[in-house]
Parts: C-alpha cells; sequence; structure tokens
C-alpha cells in the first residue's frame, strides 16, 4: 500500500511539474486552484471537494465572512455528523471577519476556532492556506484566496494545490507553522475574543453607516448610472424606432432594473408625455420614486389609481384597473401621450389591458416582462411577442443576468423534505386530514425551521418569503411558526391592497424604526401573489415548501431574492424537495437551460455549483440530490413539453419553427423531438392540425426518418457534409472533400470513414434485414469509379420538393451545430470518441465504421477490430425473482471505481482468464470504457482508454447456485476520471437512506 502511495505520488509530480501528457490520479497530483466557472473551475469547490473526502482539515485565513462561509454549510454539516474534525485560525486584522460567520463556524460541534491578534502581535497575518488530512496523506491549497465569497467563486486568484505524506518537507514545514501560530499566545479561543471583537466590529459598522446615511439625496442621483442591460436597451429601441416600428418588448429577468431602463430610455430618446401601466397602486408609487431619480423637477410627475387623480402630470402612474374605466379614460385624448409602458406586459392580452391599447394611439408601445412565455396564452390574440410586433428591444435572462453581475448573488441549497404527498394528492383542492397534517406536522415545522436558522441570511435579522403549495397549509404553518417565536403572516389572495402594502413595510423595515401599531416581519407565507410585482428588495432569505411544477414559476418565486439592496450581500434559497414528478423542473430552471435533455440535466446536478456565474452557489444534500436524478430517469409529460416548447417559439418567430429553432434558440432538444414522433413531420402533424402544413410522399417520409435516428445527433461530420455539399452540386470530388473537411475539421477523412459514410447514406446502417429492406431504397448517393460521390436521380427529384428540402436541410443544419458545439472541440487526434460525452451502443457503431448497427449483439464486452469496448451499468438492476442472485445479464456487481484512475471489473460468468472472451479483451490494442449510472440511461459516458494491469481468475455463483470461472480485472484509466462525475456514479439512496433511518 504503503509502495502504491509513493508511485502515484511520483506519478502525479511527473504530470503536474515534468510532462503534462503522463497519466496519473487526480487525487495525487500537484493543481493550479483558480476561478473561472466558464471553465467549471471554482476555488470553492476544489475545498469543498477535499473536505468531503478528509479525516481532519486545519485552515488558516486572514477573512472570514457570512457569504464566505455560507456556500460549504452543508458540507460542514455533513463534516459534524460523520466527526470529522477541523481546526479553523483567523485574523483581526482591519475588523473584517464577520462575528456572524464565526460564531456560525463555533457552532458547529467538530470545529474549533480561533483568532489572531495582529495588534498585540505587532506584524501582518495574510495567510490563506487550507489543509486536509486522510490517514497519511496531505492535501494542501495554498495562495491568494480567503474565505470570502468573491475570493472563492470569481475573483482572480492564484492558489496551489499538492499532495505530499506527512514525511514530505513541505507539508512538515506548513504543519509546524499552523502548530505555531495556533499555539501562539496571541491566538485565543472562541470564547475569549469573541465578545471584544464582536463590539468593536460593531462599533466600525456603524460607524460606515453613520457616513452612508450622510450622503445627500443629490449625491444618490449623481451616481445612478445604467448598466449593461440598460444600455443595449436604449440602443435597440432607437434602433426599432428608426425603423418606423411603434411597439417594442423588454424582456428582462426580474431584479435587472427593467423600470430604471424605461426611464433613462424616455429621458435619451426625448420622450415628453408618458403613461405608466402597472397592475397594483404599491407599483405605481415605487415606479414614481424610480425615475424621480432620473429626471429632473422640469418633469411633473403624478399617480392615477390607489386613491390619487393626478391626471395632468407629464408622466403619469396609473394602474390598469382605475385607468381602464371610460369615465378615466375621456380624461386623455388618444394621442395623449409619446409613450405608453406596460408592466408585466405577460398580461397585455387581458381585456382591460386590450381596452387601453385599443383606445390609445401612441408612439411607442413599450412591455415589458421577465416572463413572456406564458404557457396558457396559446389562444389567437393573447400571443404577447404578436402584440408587440415581434419586436424584442433586448432579452436578458437569469444566467447572463448573472454573469453580467445585475442581480444579487444566490446560494441555493436542495433540501430533502420530510412532507411525502404525492402530486396528485398535492394537485387536488380538498386533502384527507391525514395528508394535510403530514404537510403542517411539528416534525415538519421543526425540520424547517432548523434549516432556515442553519443556513441563515445575509445582514441584520431575516426578511423571508415562504412560497407553500396551498392557502390553509400556508395559514397554519404561519400559525406554527408564531408559536416558535417568529413574527409572520400569511398572505393570500383575498388580502386587501392595504394589507398587502403593510405586510411588505414590516418584511422590509428595520427593527430600529418598529412602533407600538407596525411591528418588522419575519418571514410572510404565501402560496403564489408573490410570484411578480412584488419588489422587497430586502427580501435575504426564501423558502420553497412546493414541488416545483413549472421553471417559470421557480425562477419568479427565486426572483424575489435577487434584488440588491444596502447591506445585503446574498440571498438564500433553501428549496425543500420531496419524491415529486417534476423535480427535473429544478435543475432546469437553475441552468436556464430548457432542452430537456436529461444527460444535460444530469450534469447540473453534478457539476452546477462549478459553472453558476458569480458567487452564487448550487448545493443539494445527498438524498435531495437522488430523489432529482430519479425524476430525471422517469421524466413523464414531454410530449406535452415539446408542445409547449413549440408554441413558445412559435409565438416568438411569428411562424412555423423548425427544429434548427429549437436548438438556436435553446428550446427542447431535437433529438428529444423525434425519439418521440420519429421524424419533425409527423410532430408536426400532430400539432398543426388547423394549419396547413407541406405534404411528404411516403419515400420522403421514409428518408427523414432514417437519416433522422443516423445522423442527426451528429456524433461524425462526415454524412452530413456529403449531403450538404450534394445539396447544390449533383458531385463532389473525394478528393476536394478530404481536404475541405481537413480545413474545417482538422479530421483525417480516410478511405475506411469515406466507405462507410456512403454506406450509411444509402440506407445499410441498420441492425435487422427487415429495416434494411425498409430503408434501402431511400435512394440518395453512389459513389462510382471517377473517385466521386454523386446524388442519384430520385434524390435530386425529392429535393425539388420544397417542403422535403426545407426538412432536410433543417436536419443536417442542426446535426452539423451539435457536433461543432459537443464534439468538434473535445476531440483528440488518433480517436473518434471526446471524452465524457455520452454515447449509445449505436453511436460507437457508426464511429468505429462497422458499416451496420451492432448494438443489439454489443453488451458488456464487444471487440471491433484492434479496438475493444467494455459497457458498464454501475448500479445494476437487482432481480426481480428472488430466488435469482442477479436479475438476468447483469451479474456484474463488482464493477467500480477504486479511485480516479483505477477500475476493478469482473468478466461475464463463465468467461475465465483463458476464454476466446478476455482474449479478445487483452489482446486489443486500443481498450475504451463506457459507463452509465443505471439502466434508466440510454447512453454511457466515454471515460477513455486504458491498460490492464492486473488479470486473475475467480469464481462466482450463477443464478442457478453453480460456481463458475470469472476474470477480476484491474484497469488503468490513461486520462483520470473528472471528480464530479465519479461522484455522481457512486451516489446511491439507497445507502443515504439507510443511514438516514
Amino acid at each position: 500500500m504503503v509502495n502504491q502511495v509513493f508511485s502515484e505520488l511520483h506519478n502525479g509530480f511527473e504530470t503536474a511539474c515534468i510532462n503534462g501528457e503522463f497519466s496519473s490520479s487526480l487525487a495525487f497530483k500537484p493543481q493550479f486552484v483558480s476561478n473561472d466557472s466558464r471553465e467549471g473551475r471554482k476555488v470553492l469547490s476544489s475545498i469543498e471537494d477535499e473536505l468531503l473526502k478528509c479525516e481532519h482539515f486545519q485552515m488558516s485565513v486572514a477573512f472570514i465572512t457570512m457569504g464566505g462561509i455560507t456556500p460549504f454549510l452543508q458540507t460542514l454539516q455533513e463534516l459534524e455528523q460523520k466527526g470529522v474534525t477541523g481546526e479553523i485560525l483567523t485574523t483581526n486584522y482591519l475588523c473584517f471577519s464577520d462575528p456572524k460567520a464565526l460564531k456560525k463556524l463555533h457552532q458547529l460541534k467538530n470545529i474549533r476556532i480561533k483568532m489572531y491578534d495582529v495588534e498585540a502581535a505587532e506584524e501582518g497575518f495574510h495567510t490563506k492556506g487550507y489543509i486536509f488530512q486522510r490517514n497519511e496523506i496531505y492535501h494542501i491549497i495554498i495562495g491568494s484566496s480567503n474565505m470570502t465569497s468573491s475570493a472563492l467563486t470569481t475573483n482572480r486568484e492564484w492558489n496551489t494545490k499538492f499532495v505530499s505524506t506527512s514525511k514530505g518537507e513541505m507539508a512538515q514545514e506548513i504543519l509546524e507553522e499552523f502548530r505555531k501560530l495556533w499555539s501562539s499566545p496571541y491566538a485565543s479561543n472562541y470564547e475569549d475574543f469573541i465578545e471584544e471583537y464582536t463590539e468593536r466590529y460593531q462599533i466600525i459598522k456603524h460607524q460606515k453607516e453613520t457616513a452612508r446615511r450622510e450622503r445627500t439625496p443629490s449625491l444618490e442621483k449623481y451616481r445612478l448610472q445604467p448598466n449593461s442591460m440598460q444600455v443595449g436597451f436604449i440602443k435597440n429601441l432607437r434602433d426599432i424606432l428608426s425603423r418606423g416600428e411603434d411597439r417594442a418588448l423588454l424582456i428582462s429577468a426580474t431584479g435587472t432594473g427593467k423600470t430604471y431602463a424605461s426611464a433613462f430610455a424616455m429621458r435619451e430618446l426625448g420622450f415628453r408625455r408618458v403613461l405608466f401601466l402597472v397592475h397594483r397602486g404599491q407599483l405605481a408609487v415605487q415606479t414614481k420614486k424610480s425615475y424621480e431619480k432620473v429626471f429632473d423637477a422640469s418633469v411633473s410627475m403624478g399617480i392615477v389609481g390607489a386613491g390619487y387623480q393626478e391626471y395632468d402630470a407629464d408622466y403619469v402612474f396609473a394602474t390598469v384597473q382605475t385607468l381602464n374605466r371610460d369615465a378615466n379614460l375621456a380624461n386623455y385624448s388618444q394621442d395623449a401621450f409619446d409613450c405608453i409602458i406596460l408592466d408585466e406586459a405577460h398580461h397585455s392580452s387581458a381585456e382591460t389591458y386590450q381596452k387601453i391599447m385599443g383606445y390609445f394611439t401612441p408612439r411607442l408601445w413599450l412591455g415589458m416582462t421577465a416572463t413572456p412565455d406564458k404557457r396558457d396564452d396559446n389562444a389567437e390574440k393573447k400571443n404577447i411577442y404578436a402584440i408587440f410586433h415581434y419586436q424584442i428591444a433586448y432579452e436578458i435572462r437569469l444566467q447572463q443576468a448573472m454573469e453580467e453581475k445585475l442581480l444579487c448573488p444566490f446560494n441555493y441549497f436542495g433540501i430533502s423534505d420530510l412532507s411525502v404527498i404525492g402530486d396528485e394528492k398535492g394537485k387536488g383542492r380538498k386533502l384527507s386530514a391525514g395528508d394535510f397534517n403530514q404537510l403542517v406536522s411539528d416534525e415538519r415545522v421543526k425540520h424547517v425551521l432548523e434549516k432556515a436558522e442553519y443556513y441563515g441570511y445575509s445582514g441584520d435579522r431575516v426578511k423571508g418569503l415562504v412560497f407553500c403549495s396551498r392557502v390553509d397549509e400556508s395559514i397554519e404553518l404561519s400559525a406554527k411558526f408564531n408559536e416558535a417565536g417568529y413574527r409572520t403572516i400569511a398572505l393570500n389572495g383575498d388580502a386587501s391592497e392595504e394589507e398587502r402594502m403593510t405586510a411588505f413595510e414590516r418584511l422590509a423595515m428595520d427593527e430600529a424604526d418598529a412602533a407600538e401599531n407596525m411591528k418588522p416581519l419575519d418571514y410572510i407565507f404565501s402560496v403564489d401573489i408573490l410570484n411578480e410585482g412584488v419588489d422587497i428588495v430586502e427580501v435575504n432569505q426564501v423558502i420553497m415548501l412546493r414541488p416545483t411544477q413549472s421553471p417559470i414559476v421557480f425562477i419568479q418565486q427565486l426572483g424575489r431574492g435577487l434584488r440588491k439592496a444596502e447591506g445585503k450581500e446574498y440571498v438564500v434559497i433553501l428549496d425543500f424537495i420531496g419524491n415529486y414528478e417534476k423535480n427535473f423542473m429544478i435543475p432546469v430552471a437553475l441552468s436556464g437551460d430548457r432542452t430537456y435533455n436529461a444527460d444535460t440535466i444530469r450534469r447540473y446536478v453534478i457539476s452546477g455549483n462549478s459553472t453558476i456565474p458569480g458567487t452564487s452557489t448550487i448545493h443539494f444534500d445527498e438524498i435531495a440530490k437522488e430523489r432529482i436524478f430519479q425524476s430525471i430517469d422517469k421524466i413523464r409529460g414531454i410530449k406535452a413539453i415539446i408542445r409547449e416548447s413549440y408554441t413558445s417559439l412559435k409565438n416568438r418567430l411569428g411562424r412555423v419553427p423548425y427544429m434548427v429553432d429549437f436548438y438556436e434558440n435553446g428550446e427542447v432538444d431535437p433529438l428529444l423531438i423525434i425519439r418521440e414522433y420519429k421524424t419533425y413531420q409527423d410532430f408536426l402533424t400532430s400539432v398543426e392540425k388547423e394549419e396547413k402544413i407541406g405534404s411528404l410522399t411516403e419515400n420522403e417520409k421514409l428518408t427523414l426518418e432514417y437519416l433522422s435516428k443516423t445522423i442527426l445527433s451528429g456524433v461524425r461530420p462526415y454524412e452530413l457534409e456529403i449531403l450538404k455539399r450534394l445539396f447544390t452540386s449533383d458531385s463532389i470530388s473525394i478528393e476536394s472533400l478530404q481536404k475541405e473537411l481537413w480545413s474545417q475539421y482538422g479530421n483525417v477523412f480516410d478511405e475506411k470513414s469515406l466507405e462507410d459514410a456512403c454506406s450509411v447514406l444509402q440506407g445499410k446502417f441498420v441492425s435487422k434485414e427487415e429495416e434494411y429492406q425498409k430503408y434501402c431504397h431511400i435512394d440518395i448517393v453512389e459513389r462510382d469509379t471517377q473517385n466521386s460521390i454523386h446524388r442519384m436521380k430520385s434524390y435530386a427529384e425529392r429535393l425539388q420538393h420544397a417542403e422535403f428540402y426545407r426538412q432536410l436541410r433543417d436536419l443536417v443544419t442542426v446535426g452539423i451545430h451539435r457536433y461543432q458545439d459537443k464534439y468538434e472541440r473535445g476531440r483528440k487526434e488518433g480517436t473518434p470518441f471526446v471524452l465524457y460525452e455520452k454515447y449509445s451502443r449505436r453511436d460507437v457503431s457508426l464511429l468505429m465504421n462497422c458499416g451496420k448497427d451492432l448494438s443489439s449483439i454489443m453488451y458488456g464486452m464487444k471487440r471491433i477490430g484492434d479496438d475493444v469496448f467494455i459497457f458498464i451499468t454501475y448500479h445494476k438492476a437487482e432481480a426481480e425473482d428472488e430466488t435469482k442472485l442477479y436479475a438476468d445479464g447483469k451479474p456484474d456487481y463488482a464493477d467500480a471505481f477504486a479511485d480516479s484512475t483505477t477500475f476493478r471489473w469482473d468478466s461475464q460468468i463463465g468467461k475465465g482468464p483463458e476464454s476466446s472472451y478476455m482474449k479478445d479483451v487483452l489482446s486489443a490494442k486500443n481498450k475504451h470504457l463506457l459507463v452509465k449510472k443505471s439502466d434508466a440511461e440510454t447512453n454511457f459516458y466515454y471515460m477513455g482508454t486504458f491498460d490492464i494491469v492486473s488479470c486473475c481468475g475467480s469464481k462466482k455463483k450463477d443464478n442457478s447456485g453453480k460456481e463458475r470461472d470469472i476474470t477480476k480485472v484491474t484497469m488503468k484509466m490513461h486520462q483520470p476520471v473528472r471528480e464530479d462525475l465519479l461522484r455522481y456514479l457512486e451516489s446511491n439512496i439507497e445507502k443515504e437512506e439507510k443511514q438516514a433511518g
């Protein structure tokens, strides 16, 4: 064992410092640790990975803030439960470290914390070191990163991680330095320093607040500047107006500054009379205040509605409910306003809005919304895009807004819920007494309160929103929170405007402003009235106690906490996740990826924390994570999702969309459409029952069906590029094709690949004779003796049919896009496979030039020429028949990664070391490993190539209980497996539930 560790350390050093091409285990390789979410790198993730694997940790950092420790809280709690101990040393330098963060760390029973007094020591203290011990091995990260949110996620930080045994010189020196600092008389225990330090911290904090309060209002106005979205929006709005258009739509994530964007635009475009329509009086008041910060006193402003009747102002902020009345409209001529702005414009198809829009004739109608794709607006005249003439002045969704730092960062925690009310029961209007009692049980309330208190909030006190699934649940839970000492109310649809405004003021107010008749609230409980049109910028905690049914609603509720506010560094989102069918909607919403590709969704759950922009973080506890994976594995209602996506696209484009529109707009993955409908024509026929769509002949349908399931995935470009060129030419020279593809892709288009591509386009890539008989007459290409490929006559005639040509070109365009986006960049010379991409057995047959689809005979192992492929299902299905040891055909329970470079594999039962089966494996020049987590996944992750380092015979019982030969194999991967993917494969819900029980 010791020798193996030494060998791994030597290998890691060689890779890191001598030869980057040398293969070694990630666990032993020195690494550069920095922040770049686009590359999936955050210092935060590196530290978290080490915490999860260590037996003891030590940290020495100058600064610690709540924003720095909050992302670690879930991990630290897991370590506390496992008994993993830690020591954290910080400093009183500049009084920067937050006492609240230090208290949170101290409350964990497994952590000791000390503070080094730099003033008493009369020396600086700038250490940033993280030490993790496992057995006799130390993983140490040293560099520039303090324990603050920015340092761990977004700042340009340089850190080095190295690995050492306990006897390594560097490790000994670092450990000795930590011991000296920890034992120094200047290092005080928590109980000894916290009171005095907190008092000093508060004095300095209050002094800063006093300085801020002395700023004059004019300074606030002076400092107000447009952000990147607002500048881009104004530029595009000018262009729209210059084209003679009179309508425009601003699509902007909640909290990005739509109101200020419109105010800046009105000022810069010189509109003298403006009407701003809102759906509640409180919003009219808020909007007027925002506009007053942009305009000087020469522009008069007034409110119509909410008790105001200020009709004669230059800028009027009116409620729709008030203005749509005939008597009130009569106060204005039809051309009274230069511009009319509709806030929450996704409601503009409603009768009240339409009545106003039918009356006025301004130079510009400007709609603003964060959610234009309302799923119930499919009827005629309800398409928001059509109402605004498809003129999108600017669009910025959640992910881009986070990248541009327009929103308050969030720390999202997906937590397993104790409530197990099923989807169908939850949707019902009435619950049984037993089911309702589960939702509001004391045990559930205790669980929610414990998590809310543990994960905390940014600021001096909690200002939270709690979203429930039912009104009666919100009322009962509010009462139970109040019994626990919190100040809460339930606010639902029957609340008056005055009650809502009072509640919002109470939630936002500071403790010091409390009065006898107006006291602060800690939480507001609601079902859905807070989803939109509520601007409580101070919200610092959002609790979700309902299943996610829609990404739109999820983002609306998440968005309630994303507005920036003074003193609010981040917002904490606590999402309590039960056993719900639509849990897959959570990563869809968080990632903004609307393709509904199961592999993409899984990958975000695995590594979203490393890739989410900015200082925001995402964490799921293990049970919540597995509940999401289970939901992804059996996504239901996919046809309804596809239809909704189609309707949204059609509304946006104002025409029938095709597959490339789905791809380019980030809507449902075209492969999902083909999986459900075989051809896009079949899908169009099902969805456009009322509209005329182009018809296709049976042969044209067969051609599209075959090519859709064969080459649309884009795993290789050859067939696609041949078809692309044959759209405009009767024939193409093989020599010129090779040169063009080499120039474009850098891939050698060899003779074997060329022959196979032609064979595929002749309908031969099938697995059964009946399939061949079905597709052999599609007659697309022939290869002649003149070393060229030409299109067949019947195919050339089919291309004259406009609808067939449109759909075939659509298919080819999507396939090429997929190849360029997914496979081109990661492909390395000498192999057609891209590391960690997913492939089906059919894809392997295609990429290996097999000439036909071998997937029906490609099971656990397949030898193809000089290559052998091992296919592994990491978690095997259990036998349904209790008399059997294994599910039929799946006895390989020993298959597992020992570490990031070592994989242990059991051969098929009955295949000993001397079997022809094992000889095929051992003698293959190139050995490939492909793995999927469970049978719920169709495709396999390509893990790379490997060498066999040991191989020995053994015995295993078959399902009849008979001992039979097997071969136990140890593989050494040429490329270490990525840590996040390894964790995903190894996670197991059954293990976690047993631990929980």
